[in-house]
C-alpha cells in the first residue's frame, strides 16, 4: 500500500500542487513567526549584553533622586562615593552617570518619537582614559563639552533629520531647551534600538538636569581580572550606606532590561501566529475539498483495489498516507520559506518610531516540530474524512461510470446538523442584544457565538448552494448557452462547489463583520466627541509627570483667535475599591468647553466638598445627586465625604468625575500642575496656522500634544484602525487561499470533463465560449461564498455590535459601503483571475481527442 500510494502522488502530482502550497503557505507563517519571536529574543538579549560589556556591578540609589532630594544630600551617589569605590579591591574602573529621560523635535519641529517615554533617554557622556566614552562610539562630530551642545544616536538623527551643526529643540520635565547638535553616536540599548531615542548632554549639564551638582544617578563599575562580580558586588555593598544605596551585577541588569524590552514588544510575535491561524483554517477546506475530489475521481481505482483483495483500512490508510507525504513535502518547503518570512519581518513590522533589533536566525527545536507538526498534521487531519469515504468504496462501484449522487439520509442528517449549529450560533448571539458592556465573559460568548455561526454555515452551505446559484440564473443565463453550462456545472456536485466556497465565506465574514463594527465605533466616537467637547482643541502632556506650564496656559489664552482657554487638571480618585480619574475644572469657563448632559443635578455648584459623577460611576456606587461618597483623592492618604451635586452622560473628556480644579490640582501627581487646556477659538476656526500658533504659544515642548476634534478621534479609534489593517491583511490571506482551492477545483473538473467539453466543441462551441463557461463557474462560485461571508459577517456585527453600544451610548449600526464593495470586488476578481488556467487548458482540449477518451 505504502507503493500504490507513492504512485498516486506521482500520477495526481499536478492536483497535489495546489493543495501542497496552501499547507506550504501555513506552515510559513507559523515557523515564520515562531522563528522571528526566537530570534527577536535573541537579539534583545544580546545587545542587553553589549550595553552592560565591561560592568560588573551598578550602584544605585534606593530613592529616585531629585532635585530637592540632593540638595538636602538624601542621595549618597555623589564624587565622595565615586573615590571611596575607587579605593574598593578588586574595582578596575569607576564610571558615574546621570541618566534621564529627554524628549526631542524633529528638524521641522514636531516631536520625535514621543509617545515612548519609557525609550527616551537621556544621559551624560563620560569619557575615559581615552577620552572617548565606550558606552557610546562616536560616529559623527565630536562630544558635547558645555550646555548648549547636544550628541544623539544615529537612529534619532535619521528618524529626526538632524545634521552634525543644526539648533534641537527639547525638554525633560520642564520648559523647552535650545541645544546645538555636536556629536553623533552609536548604541547597543535595546530600548533606542527598538523605538526610541538617546540624547547625550556634558556631565555638569546631565547632573543639572537629572540629579544635581556633584551627583549622579548610578554609578558602573568595572572588575579587576580574577575578579568575580558576585566577589566584587559583595565588597561594593560594605562601604555603602545600606538605607540609601544599593549594588546590581552587571549581568542581572542586563536581564532585567531584556525583560523589559521584551515584554514591550512581545506583541509583534503574536501578529504573525493570528496570520498564520487564519492561513491555517481556511487552508484546511482546500485540502479537504482536494482529497474529496481525488477520491471521487479514483472510485473505480479504488473499488478495483477493494476487488484484488484491498481491505477497508488499507484504502484509508493509502489515502492517509497520500496525505502525509504531501504534509512532508509542503512541511519541508514551508519552514525554508518560513526563514525568509522571519528574515523580513524585523523590517516590515518597524516603524521609524519603532525599531525591533537585528540579529541572526535562532531555529530552535519548537520551530522545526511546530512546522511539521501543523503541515503534516493538518493535511492529515483534513484527508481524514475523504479517507473514510474512499474506505466505503464498495468493489461493484468499478463496474459504475457514473458518480452516484450523496445520498438523502446523508443530505437529510447534514441539514439537521447544521440548523443545530446555526440556530445556536443565532441564539447565542441575539442572547447578547442586552448587553451592557464588553466585558471578558460578553466577549467570550461573542466568540463562540461567532464560531457556532460560521460552522452553521459551512454545513449547511452544500444544501443553501442550489437554491442561491438557481437564484443567479439570470445574471449567467446573459452570457448565453456557456453561462447556462456554467451553473449547472456549478450545481453539479454542491458538496464541492461549498467546500471551494468555504474559504471565501470565511474571509469575507471576518472582514465584512469586522469593518461594519470598526465603521460604526468610528462613528460612535465621532458623534461622542462631538457632543462631548466643546473645545475646538486639546493641549495636553503626553505622560502624567508633565504638565502644561502656568506661563504656557497665559500665552494660549492670550493667542490670536482664541476665545477660551480653559485649564484642567487631572488627577485620580479611590472610590468603591477602584480606581478612577477625575478632572478638575473651572465652573466658570467649563460650560464654554465641554458639553455635559446631565442627568441629575447640575455642576453650577462644583466647589471644595463638592463633585459631579459620570453616569456608568454613579450607577456602580449607587448614588445620585445630593447624594454622598466617601473617597481618597490623589496623593491624599485618608478618605473624605464628598457631596455629588450632579450625574452627567458618559464623556471621555469630563472623564469619570468633575471637581473643581483648585482642588484636584491640589491632590494631583504633580500639585498645582495642568494636565490639559481646552481651547474655544473665534468662529470654531481649526486650521493649520491655528495649531501652529497654539504649538509656539507652549513653546513647541515635545511634551505637549496639540489635537484637534478630527485628531483626538482618530487616536481614541488607533487600536481599532489596527486591528482591522489585520483584518484585511487576513482577506488576503483567505482571498489567496480561496483562489487557489478554486484554481485546484476547476483544474480537476476540467479534466473529470474531458469528454463533456470535447462534445461540446464537436457540437459547435468555439474555444471562446469554452472558456468563458468555465470562467462564469468559477465567478459563480466566488459569488455564493462571498455571499454567504456578507451575511454571517453582517448579522454577526449586528449581533455583537450591542457590547460596542453598552460601552459607547452614540454607537449605531453603520455600513461601511465602499469596504463591502471592495470586499465583494476582491472575491470576484480572485474567482475571474484563479479559472484563467483551467479555462485556458480546457478551450485547447482536441474535440476528437476528448471525445475518444475513455
Amino acid at each position: 500500500m505504502l507503493r500504490t500510494a507513492l504512485r498516486g502522488v506521482l500520477a495526481h502530482k499536478a492536483r497535489q500542487i495546489m493543495t501542497a502550497l496552501a499547507v506550504c503557505l501555513s506552515v510559513a507563517f507559523v515557523s515564520g513567526a515562531l522563528v522571528f519571536a526566537d530570534s527577536t529574543a535573541a537579539a534583545h538579549r544580546a545587545a542587553a549584553s553589549k550595553s552592560f560589556a565591561g560592568v560588573a556591578v551598578t550602584v544605585t540609589p534606593k530613592t529616585s533622586p531629585s532635585r530637592a532630594a540632593a540638595d538636602r544630600g538624601a542621595t549618597a551617589l555623589d564624587d565622595a562615593l565615586v573615590r571611596k569605590l575607587a579605593g574598593v579591591p578588586g574595582v578596575a574602573a569607576v564610571r558615574p552617570a546621570a541618566d534621564g529621560s529627554a524628549t526631542l523635535n524633529a528638524a521641522d519641529g514636531t516631536p520625535l518619537r514621543a509617545g515612548k517615554a519609557w525609550a527616551n533617554l537621556a544621559a551624560a557622556y563620560v569619557p575615559g582614559t581615552n577620552g572617548e566614552d565606550g558606552r557610546h562610539p562616536l560616529a559623527e562630530g565630536r562630544a558635547p563639552r558645555n550646555s548648549g551642545e547636544l550628541a544623539v544616536d544615529r537612529g534619532t538623527a535619521a528618524a529626526g533629520h538632524l545634521r552634525v551643526g543644526d539648533t534641537v529643540t527639547l525638554a525633560t520635565d520642564g520648559p523647552v531647551m535650545t541645544k546645538r547638535l555636536v556629536g553623533i553616536v552609536t548604541t547597543q540599548d535595546t530600548r533606542v534600538t527598538a523605538g526610541g531615542t538617546l540624547a547625550l548632554f556634558d556631565e555638569a549639564t546631565a547632573q543639572r538636569l537629572f540629579a544635581s551638582p556633584g551627583h549622579y544617578t548610578g554609578i558602573d563599575l568595572s572588575a579587576a581580572p580574577g575578579t568575580a562580580a558576585s566577589d566584587l558586588a559583595r565588597r561594593v555593598t560594605g562601604v555603602l550606606p545600606a538605607d540609601r544605596a544599593e549594588v546590581t551585577t552587571g549581568a542581572a541588569r542586563a536581564a532585567q532590561q531584556a525583560v523589559v524590552v521584551d515584554t514591550l514588544t512581545r506583541g509583534y510575535a503574536k501578529l504573525p501566529l493570528v496570520f498564520a491561524g487564519v492561513s491555517l483554517f481556511v487552508g484546511s477546506f482546500l485540502v479537504v475539498n482536494t482529497f474529496t475530489m481525488l477520491v471521487t475521481r479514483r472510485t473505480r481505482e479504488i473499488a478495483l483495489l477493494r476487488a484484488i483483495g484491498a481491505s477497508r483500512r488499507q484504502v484509508a490508510r493509502t489515502v492517509l498516507l497520500e496525505a502525509l507525504l504531501v504534509g512532508l513535502v509542503a512541511s519541508t518547503a514551508g519552514f525554508g520559506l518560513g526563514l525568509g518570512v522571519a528574515s523580513a519581518l524585523p523590517d516590515l513590522l518597524s516603524t521609524g518610531g519603532d525599531r525591533l533589533p537585528h540579529g541572526p536566525l535562532v531555529i530552535g527545536p519548537a520551530s522545526v516540530v511546530a512546522a511539521l507538526g501543523v503541515g503534516v498534521g493538518v493535511t492529515v487531519l483534513a484527508a481524514w474524512l475523504p479517507s473514510r469515504r474512499a474506505a466505503r468504496v464498495a468493489p461493484v462501484e468499478a463496474l459504475r461510470t457514473a458518480e452516484q449522487p450523496s445520498s438523502a439520509a446523508r443530505s437529510r442528517a447534514r441539514g439537521a446538523v447544521g440548523l443545530v449549529l446555526l440556530a445556536l450560533g443565532v441564539g447565542w448571539l441575539v442572547s447578547l442584544s442586552g448587553a451592557q458592556d464588553a466585558s471578558e465573559d460578553n466577549l467570550r460568548s461573542a466568540l463562540t457565538g461567532c464560531a457556532l455561526l460560521v460552522a452553521g454555515l459551512t454545513v449547511l452551505a452544500p444544501l443553501l448552494a442550489v437554491p442561491v446559484i438557481r437564484l443567479t440564473g439570470r445574471l449567467t443565463d446573459r452570457f448565453g448557452v456557456p453561462g447556462r453550462l456554467a451553473r449547472e456545472n456549478a450545481l453539479r456536485d454542491p458538496r464541492r462547489t461549498a467546500a471551494t466556497a468555504a474559504t471565501l465565506m470565511v474571509s469575507t465574514a471576518l472582514v465584512a463583520g469586522l469593518a461594519v463594527i470598526a465603521h460604526s465605533t468610528g462613528h460612535a466616537l465621532d458623534r461622542q466627541a462631538a457632543a462631548g467637547l466643546g473645545a475646538d482643541y486639546v493641549i495636553g502632556s503626553r505622560t502624567s509627570t508633565t504638565a502644561v506650564a502656568p506661563a504656557a496656559v497665559q500665552r494660549v489664552a492670550a493667542s490670536p483667535g482664541v476665545r477660551t482657554a480653559s485649564p484642567v487638571s487631572d488627577s485620580t480618585v479611590f472610590v468603591g475599591g477602584g480606581v478612577r480619574e477625575i478632572s478638575g475644572v473651572d465652573p466658570h469657563t467649563v460650560d464654554d468647553v465641554l458639553k455635559l448632559t446631565y442627568v441629575s443635578g447640575s455642576g453650577k455648584d462644583l466647589g471644595p466638598g463638592r463633585i459631579a459623577l459620570s453616569r456608568t460611576l454613579a450607577r456602580e456606587q449607587g448614588v445620585s445627586a445630593g447624594s454622598r461618597v466617601d473617597l481618597r483623592m490623589g496623593q491624599s492618604r485618608q478618605a473624605e465625604r464628598y457631596t455629588v451635586v450632579g450625574v452627567y452622560q458618559d464623556n471621555p473628556v469630563a472623564r469619570d468625575a468633575l471637581g473643581v480644579r483648585t482642588e484636584v490640582a491640589r491632590h494631583s501627581l504633580a500639585p498645582g500642575s495642568v494636565q490639559r487646556v481646552l481651547v474655544r477659538t473665534d468662529g470654531g476656526t481649526v486650521s493649520k496656522t491655528m495649531e501652529e500658533r497654539l504649538r509656539t504659544a507652549v513653546g513647541n515642548s515635545p511634551l505637549l500634544t496639540v489635537h484637534d476634534r478630527e485628531e483626538l478621534v482618530r487616536e481614541a479609534a488607533g487600536p481599532l484602525a489596527d486591528l482591522l489593517n489585520v483584518m484585511y491583511g487576513m482577506l488576503a490571506i483567505g482571498v489567496g487561499i480561496g483562489a487557489l482551492g478554486i484554481v485546484n477545483t476547476l483544474a480537476m473538473s476540467v479534466t473529470e470533463r474531458t469528454r463533456e467539453i470535447g462534445a461540446l466543441r464537436a457540437l459547435g462551441m468555439d474555444r471562446a465560449g469554452v472558456r468563458r463557461m468555465i470562467r462564469v463557474e468559477a465567478v459563480t462560485v466566488a459569488a455564493f461564498g462571498t455571499a454567504l461571508g456578507l451575511a454571517g459577517g453582517l448579522f454577526g456585527a449586528w449581533a455583537v455590535g450591542s457590547l460596542a453600544n453598552g460601552a459607547l451610548e452614540q454607537y449605531s449600526l453603520r455600513l461601511p459601503w465602499g469596504t463591502l464593495l471592495l470586499t465583494c470586488a476582491l472575491s470576484l476578481a480572485a474567482g475571474a483571475l484563479a479559472a484563467a488556467v483551467p479555462a485556458r487548458r480546457a478551450a485547447a482540449l482536441s474535440p476528437l481527442e476528448a471525445v475518444a477518451e475513455a
